[in-house]
């Protein structure tokens, strides 16, 4: 059960210094490559810079870097301990995720970071990350229905509970991509509360030179966001434009869209597309880029999917399904640290598959066996473009996956 508030972190904090400004980014799609996108670029400036995004991808320690490197699992468990005995001793009852977020800000500390790039776990008024005390500035994404038993029935409602991170005086950018009912409802707010509002800008010299790069439409629109939360939180005199397009290029960020190999689960030889898309939006994105790069090459493509509980498939699914494919549903595993997200039963992926239009002779039920998931996709798909996608825990137990399996060959090389 998620309880959101800002009591218990605000209490975890008390004895937590905050002297690094913070960059806080909400939204519903586009809130970890904005991350991504901010701290490269801050790096790429000089700035020692802390980032904290969600949910982990391998190791609960990989959510907290340092100038865009993983902490060490040492530093983390250092901070933990501190978090924990505070959480103990003063009977707090943290949630995990406020005892995540407090660690975080005591790396941070500890550290010595100058800026923290922070993404919004979920929604943004109550969200643990909004104890934070040094804004410089405020990020909202693009917003779309998600989680509404938690943050509203609507898309308005949902986007006043993001707008809940803005503060007065500090500058919020806004993706300019948002429906117009969504904007208005952030710029009364910040009327409200006495700050501007500024438009993210694909009109820029810079933009214009990564424009060249193939960048998808929504990859701009955050990178828009991301370029124009750093020219305001950026204070230095020297102009750090020449590093910015490198830093850039070089990111990688792993489960959106990625490009992997999995022959050491499967021994297949051809690379694979594994995305963490779990609502409509995102979908959307995953299916045009699907249908715009991969089918090109073969009608058919074979899924691996997974949701978790409480997740409406049904406008997922017509994003990403064409009649021809075939698809495998898969329960992911206990989630480190979170365990109140729980792993949809795999036969209800496939009733909401099914109900897409996929004939039940092109379904399979893997139930809990990732490994067998991907075997049984390689084998259908013949060579042919395989996806895993719908969820980012199912992404993180991928990624899991190879990473043992790996270790495992070079052990036995050595």
């Amino acid at each position: 059960m998620i309880e959101l508030g800002l009591g218990r972190i605000n209490r975890l904090l008390r004895h937590t210094p905050q002297p690094w400004k913070a960059i806080h980014v909400s939204g519903t799609n586009g809130k970890g490559s904005i991350c991504a996108y901010l701290s490269a670029m801050l790096h790429a400036s000089g700035v020692r810079c802390g980032r904290f995004t969600s949910p982990h991808l391998i190791d609960r320690w990989d959510c907290i870097t340092i100038d865009e490197q993983p902490i060490r699992e040492s530093i983390f468990r250092e901070a933990e301990a501190v978090v924990m005995k505070r959480n103990e001793v003063e009977k707090i009852e943290a949630s995990e995720f406020e005892l995540l977020t407090a660690t975080a800000f005591e790396v941070f500390y500890k550290e010595k970071v100058e800026m923290g790039v922070i993404e919004v776990g979920l929604g943004g008024r109550l969200d643990a990350t909004n104890a934070m005390e040094n804004k410089a500035v405020t990020v909202i994404a693009k917003i779309g229905l998600d989680h509404q038993s938690l943050l509203g029935n609507t898309i308005e409602e949902i986007a006043r509970e993001k707008a809940g991170i803005m503060r007065p005086g500090v500058p919020c950018v806004v993706d300019r991509s948002n429906i117009p009912s969504v904007q208005e409802v952030i710029l009364n707010h910040a009327k409200e509360i006495g700050t501007d509002v500024v438009l993210s800008s694909t009109e820029s010299a810079f933009l214009d030179e990564i424009k060249r790069h193939d960048l998808a439409p929504h990859q701009l629109d955050n990178l828009a966001c991301a370029y124009t939360a750093f020219h305001l939180a950026y204070t230095k005199l020297e102009s750090p434009l020449h590093r910015l397009l490198p830093a850039i290029q070089n990111i990688q960020w792993p489960g959106r869209l990625q490009t992997t190999d999995i022959r050491a689960v499967t021994g297949r030889r051809e690379p694979i597309l594994l995305d963490g898309a779990h609502n409509v939006q995102s979908a959307e994105v995953l299916g045009s880029y699907v249908n715009g790069r991969i089918r090109t090459s073969s009608n058919k493509v074979t899924w691996v999917l997974a949701a978790s509980r409480g997740k409406e498939l049904d406008g997922i699914m017509k994003e990403i399904l064409r009649k021809e494919d075939c698809v495998t549903a898969v329960e992911f595993g206990a989630v480190d640290g979170m365990p109140w997200v729980k792993a949809m039963a795999a036969g209800d992926v496939l009733e909401a598959a099914s109900a897409a239009g996929i004939d039940t002779a092109r379904l399979h039920n893997s139930g809990t066996d990732l490994p067998g998931a991907m075997r049984w996709a390689v084998t259908v798909a013949q060579g042919g473009p395989i996806v895993i996608a719908g969820s980012l825990y199912l992404v993180s137990d991928v990624l899991r996956l190879l990473r043992d399996a790996e270790n495992v060959k070079n052990s036995l090389l050595d």
